[in-house]
């Protein structure tokens, strides 16, 4: 191929890249949800989808598909082809709390994923079952102190945010309560209000509604300070336990090489879909707080979650079972 040739494809191809790009999307969007139905990420993914499919005129269908807590999905939003048409929702559980703690996992969170935009920050709550003795945190911390092994506690499965950070409080207040893992944080929680586990560490949007109505007792969170949906409940910096008191984050990745204008179209969706009084409202009124910040914001921050996770895992020398 000589000079001219090899001038003529590349202009080609890049003439054909950037048509490509300008007519995405030209049909649906998968939007996978790592976990079950029912927990944040799944209320997150779902109050986003419907908007985001009109700003970017095409619908955008939530997809869930949940094991080894969020691995599974993960995974497949890393082996999907890079287009955009496959995207995935982006936990502390799937790119920082389970890659810290799981050598297993088939992929590495800091280069296998296209970070595209951080929708919203969740605060993360310890909540009991009405059965359980106490009803707040210093009552709570004495009782499963008084009884080792007694006790368990629900998360949305091994190696995510609520199993990690809950070992990381058992650590720090010398205390044991068992594990039960499920597939995501809607079974953890049916559970949870049906007394068969009396603790539960979720996110706040998805145990809200049951605090609110009483069937889950709040007794700590993790929040930057008191919630104004929970003003009696202490932050974990309050009770002494500030590395615990850790956000969660749901946005939107794809996987690896994922075209830049395609990673800005998506962004520009989100942002527009997240101007709508509504949808901020709904994901507001769960007591998340909105961020839609840029992908090089959203890359560094899954690159410092990961590594705080990475050094709780080592210090407190946590591994799996």
């Amino acid at each position: 191929m000589n000079r001219r040739q090899w001038f003529c494809v590349t202009a080609l191809a890049f003439t054909s890249g950037a048509a490509w790009a300008q007519a995405y999307p030209a049909k649906p969007i998968q939007l996978q949800v790592p976990f079950a139905p029912g927990g944040t990420t799944d209320i997150v993914a779902r109050v986003i989808a419907d908007p985001l499919g009109k700003a970017l005129g095409q619908s955008v269908v939530v997809v869930n598909k949940a094991g080894g807590g969020g691995v599974v999905g993960a995974t497949e939003t890393v082996r999907a082809a890079p287009d955009g048409y496959n995207l995935g929702m982006a936990t502390v559980s799937t790119t920082a709390a389970n890659p810290a703690i799981n050598p297993r996992i088939p992929y590495n969170p800091l280069v296998d994923f296209t970070p595209i935009i951080n929708i919203a920050a969740t605060p993360n709550v310890i909540a009991v079952h009405p059965t359980f003795p106490a009803k707040d945190y210093k009552g709570f911390l004495a009782e499963i102190k008084k009884n080792p092994g007694r006790y368990s506690y629900s998360s949305s499965g091994t190696g995510g945010i609520g199993h990690l950070q809950t070992e990381l409080f058992k650590s720090l207040t010398g205390t044991f309560i068992t594990p039960s893992p499920y597939r995501g944080a809607g079974p953890a929680l049916n559970d949870t209000v049906a007394g068969q586990v009396p603790i539960i560490f979720d996110n706040l949007p998805s145990a809200l509604p049951f605090i609110q109505s009483g069937k889950l007792v709040p007794i700590v969170v993790a929040a930057p300070q008191r919630l104004a949906v929970l003003p009696n409940v202490p932050t974990f910096k309050e009770v002494g336990l500030e590395p615990v008191n850790r956000m969660a984050y749901y946005g939107i990745l794809g996987p690896k090489g994922l075209p830049r204008e395609v990673v800005d179209k998506i962004s520009a969706g989100v942002r527009k879909a997240l101007e709508e009084g509504a949808v901020r409202k709904r994901i507001e009124d769960t007591g998340s707080l909105i961020v839609a910040n840029t992908p090089e914001q959203f890359a560094a921050q899954i690159k410092a979650e990961f590594e705080v996770y990475k050094k709780v895992v080592d210090e407190q020398k946590l591994k799996l079972d």
